[in-house]
């Protein structure tokens, strides 16, 4: 318990003197969707360690097989070296005088996010553990979108020879190692070929309609635009919204833009090809009408998440 408690200010005190004076700080490693936790094991095998494996082992919605949010790593306080500190996403988890919930960024690398959950006791923890069970996803991944984002950023494609997005009157970054597969000046798809399928992604308008309305037709709006611009590899095939999966979707926020975040499975009709996508349909008021921003994975045999997390950051640089 000392050791955690001497760890959280350890932490402290290195912000403290960030504030006070730039700091060099080591470049920090680690894949997009991976999280370091330094825990001690007693707490790790305990309820404490129970409550975030429930947490982080919880699936990311819409993928063909159950991928966990994130792949973790977990380490107690007396092995927390310099291996470890170099991690970008790091979770401190323990005991402390009071109970404690802090994020800051950039403490031993950059770019850096550190959480910090601490409890008074057992009954404590979990209960910081449960209050803070959203930000231990969300935040994290928002930080992996950005530091993914400036990544992609290095290559992309330039909008101006891109004539539906000139025509739609927005931007997307796109990386270079995409490539055109359509480009009417209404429907766009650019593909990017991957070890074992491809990765896709569409951008495309539809007329507005009343809140209910979008939520209720967007399986059939997908359906539409797969049977016109997707088609199979077979003779009269097309890729549809898969008919036995219900997908999952929310209402949300695309950069100030209301929206609907739409996860679930492709499928091709008539044909065996499936996969899953990630669609948000963007409500532009202002041009009424409904803006599309689509990707979707074919990788028969492979892990999907870390793909469809690409597509997310693609999507979410959109705008209009």
């Amino acid at each position: 318990m000392k050791k955690i408690i001497l760890f959280a200010l350890t932490i402290l005190s290195v912000a403290a003197c960030q504030n006070k004076g730039k700091l060099v700080l080591k470049d920090s490693m680690g894949r997009i969707n991976s999280l370091v936790i330094v825990i001690d094991n007693s707490e790790w095998r305990g309820k404490p360690g129970d409550a975030l494996r429930e947490i982080i082992g919880s699936p990311v919605l819409g993928l063909p097989q159950e991928e966990n949010q994130f792949s973790v790593t977990q380490t107690p306080v007396k092995a927390f070296k310099t291996i470890f500190q170099t991690s970008r996403n790091l979770l401190l988890v323990g005991y402390g005088e009071e109970d404690t919930y802090k994020v800051k960024k950039d403490i031993y690398a950059s770019p850096q996010l550190v959480m910090t959950i601490l409890g008074k006791d057992e009954a404590s923890l979990l209960a910081q553990i449960e209050k803070h069970r959203k930000d231990i996803i969300d935040v994290f991944k928002k930080a992996d979108i950005e530091v993914y984002q400036k990544k992609l950023a290095r290559s992309l494609l330039k909008n101006d020879t891109i004539k539906t997005l000139k025509n739609l009157n927005v931007s997307i970054d796109i990386p270079a190692d995409y490539r055109r597969v359509d480009d009417t000046g209404d429907f766009l798809w650019f593909r990017k070929h991957i070890e074992k399928g491809d990765m896709n992604l569409l951008v495309y308008e539809l007329p507005i309609k009343e809140t209910d309305a979008i939520e209720n037709s967007i399986a059939a709006e997908r359906d539409t635009i797969g049977k016109k611009y997707i088609p199979g590899p077979s003779d009269g095939s097309y890729m549809i919204t898969e008919a036995a999966y219900s997908p999952h979707i929310m209402a949300t926020e695309l950069n100030e833009f209301s929206a609907f975040e739409t996860r679930g499975k492709w499928e091709v009709k008539n044909d065996f090809m499936a996969g899953p996508f990630l669609n948000y349909t963007v409500i532009d008021k202002a041009n009424n009408r409904l803006l599309v921003f689509e990707g979707f994975t074919y990788a028969p045999n492979a892990d999907k998440r870390d793909y469809m997390f690409e597509l997310e950051a693609i999507i979410k640089t959109m705008k209009i």
